[in-house]
């Protein structure tokens, strides 16, 4: 037996709804096509001699209505929702520059006023 009292579920995330709610709903919406089908050929059967005009309007839309039903139930799966309105971001944080490290040799190498010592090769 199914539990017939649903309390209302509240989407929070962006996935989608479930395959067993999908099938059903493809299985609801094939259904009514096929009854809507079903009232308009007997409403052409019985129009046939009173109504002629609208006897016709029911056998064409009776004859088109399953070629519609069956492409509306194979419509596929319904696009990734997007997010709840009250949905926030995560906050963006700046990225450090790189810091360049001196090594000993470039320190060495740069100017510090300082006269340099020669020494004598000879």
């Amino acid at each position: 037996m199914r539990k017939q009292h649903r309390s209302e579920v509240f989407h929070i995330s962006g996935a989608r709804t479930s395959l067993t709610e999908d099938v059903r709903g493809r299985q609801r919406r094939y259904i009514i096509s096929m009854a809507i089908r079903t009232v308009s050929v007997i409403l052409t059967v019985v129009l046939w001699n009173v109504e002629r005009p609208v006897a016709w309007v029911m056998l064409v839309a009776g004859a088109a209505l399953p070629y519609v039903a069956v492409v509306v139930a194979n419509a596929g799966r319904e696009n990734t929702p997007v997010a709840p309105a009250a949905y926030i971001p995560q906050p963006v944080r700046p990225v450090l520059e790189a810091t360049k490290v001196e090594s000993a040799a470039e320190r060495a190498a740069e100017p510090t006023g300082e006269p340099a010592e020669e020494t004598d090769a000879g």
